[in-house]
């Protein structure tokens, strides 16, 4: 297994070097290379086909890499300003225009710049993400009989028959699509149940993806707060009433970005609820697999108490593993499922077979329930490292509540605070986070931040972080008068 470090300090190294060799000039070979440099073969490979990607170099199967000719002239600039009206009046005489926002969603995707310390992530850092054990499910996949070949539209019969189990209840292999990842899966979801210009529940605060979705379907997002319990029936009932909603989406499971389990009282009163309005309700069931150790007996997903066919269930293998590792199920009974299957077909055809033989191989293998014991008792270790430095550190920060699954705290601001201006801060500090305005559809409550303790190396960067978000917290929350006329130290 190759290290992304070496890959890139070694690609960096040869391309200083170029310039010693001329136009069509040979590199020397991957051995020399690899005796140079003491990396491993597929380091060498990988780095010639970074530097190849970028048209610095040609490789030649059987004659080695050599320098690339500089290409002859420079293309004029096209002039691409008619696309400015073009856009502007694309939807222009819809109900609720349709926005395509991605930043709430590349917080969490884009890597922070070196030195900094991830507090954002929204995936498993790659000491925690079970890479030998997916190696190894992938190549086995790839030499099953007929791997490479085109997949059942739905899915593999087996993998359907695997996700059904884990929803539980009557849920069968049938009533399973098999989808790529749960974005995808959502996305599906969201296009089948509600035509543009309608209204969508959602939870409030919520996953800023799904607010993407909905928006850039032309949906209108309908937020329905959110307490320690879950989401508040007395106000979603009022919100079905007031909007004619047909939808709502939530998260019953360590709720992101609260943490929140939807209190056992609460399941069969929104069931309930969406049954009278008429409505789905769309279960976004993303970090089942990512319980902490002290979280005691799960709750069964809300699909498996569920036979009128109200919730369309979304549950992915991807949090559990690694961001690329993107199989997920989309499970509904009933006429909704054909609708969900048609549109799934149209928009991809289906999730590539190589990657489904694989997810079978690894959830099949006994590393499988190793690696979630594992990062059971390493994300319990990592929650309680945060909290106690953000106890010890940030008193300021008001925890109200601290989730026993999931991979994220969600904090409460002092009253004025300004969110960009601490995230700005921090980050000038050495530490990425989350400001919370994009979490929530409408006016919030008040200032929040999302911090992330799965995506960072372990629990001394945790606490590292924390104390950097101190400094930052001192350059924002402390008024200037303070700052001007403290005291100095003596």
């Amino acid at each position: 297994m190759y290290e992304r470090s070496s890959v890139g300090e070694l690609a960096e190294q040869l391309r200083r070097e170029l310039d010693r060799y001329s136009p069509g000039g040979k590199l020397p070979s991957s051995r020399a290379l690899v005796e140079r440099f003491r990396v491993s073969p597929v380091t060498v490979s990988r780095a010639l086909a970074q530097l190849a990607a970028e048209g610095l170099v040609v490789t030649r199967p059987g004659a080695g890499a050599f320098r690339a000719r500089p290409r002859t002239g420079t293309a004029p600039a096209g002039d691409t300003s008619w696309q400015e009206v073009a856009l502007s009046a694309d939807g222009a005489a819809d109900l609720v225009p349709r926005t395509v926002d991605a930043a709430g969603v590349t917080v969490s995707l884009a890597a922070p710049p070196p030195g900094v310390i991830e507090f954002n992530g929204g995936y498993l850092h790659p000491s925690l993400q079970p890479e030998r054990a997916m190696a190894a499910a992938l190549s086995r996949a790839g030499r099953r009989p007929g791997a490479w070949g085109r997949p059942p539209m739905e899915g593999l019969p087996e993998l359907r028959e695997w996700f059904a189990r884990g929803i539980g209840g009557s849920v069968t292999a049938a009533e399973v699509l098999v989808a790529a990842g749960g974005q995808a899966a959502l996305t599906t979801a969201l296009r089948a149940l509600a035509p543009p210009g309608a209204p969508v529940l959602v939870e409030s605060p919520t996953y800023p993806g799904m607010l993407a979705i909905a928006r850039a379907a032309g949906l209108r997002p309908v937020p329905v707060p959110v307490d320690a319990d879950g989401v508040r029936p007395d106000l979603l009932a009022d919100a079905f009433r007031a909007t004619g909603a047909r939808v709502l989406v939530c998260q019953p499971l360590f709720q992101n970005p609260t943490g929140a389990v939807l209190a056992p009282a609460r399941r069969g009163e929104v069931l309930g609820i969406a049954r009278r309005a008429g409505a789905f309700v769309v279960e976004d069931d993303f970090v089942r697999r990512l319980v902490h150790e002290d979280a005691g007996e799960l709750p069964r997903p809300l699909a498996a108490d569920d036979p009128d066919g109200v919730v369309v269930h979304v549950g992915s293998l991807t949090k559990a593993t690694s961001p690329s590792f993107r199989v997920s199920a989309l499970a509904a009974r009933g006429p909704v499922l054909e609708r969900l299957r048609a549109i799934q077909v149209v928009d991809s055809f289906f999730v590539p077979r190589p990657l489904q033989e694989a997810a079978l191989e690894l959830v099949g293998s006994p590393a499988w329930p190793r690696h979630l014991r594992s990062i059971s008792a390493e994300l319990r270790a990592r929650r309680e490292a945060m909290t106690t430095a953000l106890r010890l550190t940030l008193p300021e920060l008001a925890l109200p509540h601290v989730p026993s699954g999931g991979y994220h705290l969600w904090l409460r601001l002092p009253d004025g605070t300004d969110e960009t201006a601490l995230a700005a801060a921090a980050l000038r500090a050495g530490v990425a986070l989350t400001p919370g305005r994009p979490y929530f559809s409408a006016e919030p409550p008040a200032g929040h931040l999302r911090l992330s303790f799965a995506a960072v190396a372990g629990t001394g960067e945790i606490t590292e972080g924390v104390r950097r978000l101190r400094a930052a917290c001192d350059e924002v929350l402390r008024p200037p008068e303070t700052l001007r006329h403290a005291a100095p130290e003596l």
